[in-house]
């Protein structure tokens, strides 16, 4: 029983300092700042994570179903995309923009043969960029249209609630074939 205790307290440690951290980020309303200040967290750790690894280790496919790091950062600036045409225009890409994001945004064979080669900065500046746009995008609405429905039922909220959900999922599996590469 003590150690499920001991458990408990280093949970609610680690927990309360991370609600301490969440707060509204200055120059956007309140509820948007907040989801900013946790995607730019999390995409802080995610970067962390990669900043400075080798090309070796930026292309290390763990086995012929996984995906290449570089892919998943591709992949997350490619979800982030796609968030900003549904959210901000209440559209899906378009042509062009599939051609640029669509391989990267669905993963599997395609993009184990053609997201490789690059270091990872290359992919983390791609990932930046989007980032610079949803913040922008991001100043120029409040917290009554963060709740509002789009298009498809979800609200604004839910969507961008669900691009830092699924980074944190792909954080996981990065750290995961990190672990696995050579040279780490």
């Amino acid at each position: 029983m003590k150690r499920y205790t001991l458990l408990l307290i280093v949970l609610l440690i680690g927990f309360s300092g991370l609600a301490q951290k969440i707060k509204p980020q200055e120059g956007y309303s309140p509820q948007i700042g907040a989801m900013i200040n946790m995607l730019e967290d999390l995409k802080g750790r995610v970067t962390r994570n990669v900043r400075g690894i080798g090309d070796n280790q930026t292309d290390f496919l763990w086995d012929q179903e996984s995906n290449r790091i570089g892919a998943l950062i591709m992949h997350l600036a490619a979800t982030e995309a796609v968030y900003q045409v549904l959210s901000f225009e209440g559209r899906q890409f378009n042509e062009e923009e599939n051609l640029k994001w669509g391989t990267a945004l669905r993963l599997g064979d395609k993009a184990r043969k053609e997201i490789k080669g690059k270091p990872i900065a290359y992919y983390l500046d791609i990932w930046d960029e989007v980032r610079k746009k949803t913040l922008s995008l991001l100043k120029t609405k409040d917290d009554t249209w963060f709740s509002e429905n789009m298009s498809m039922g979800m609200n604004h909220h839910w969507a961008w609630f669900h691009v830092m959900e699924h980074q944190a999922n792909h954080m996981g599996q990065i750290v995961m074939i990190l672990k696995r590469a050579p040279g780490k």
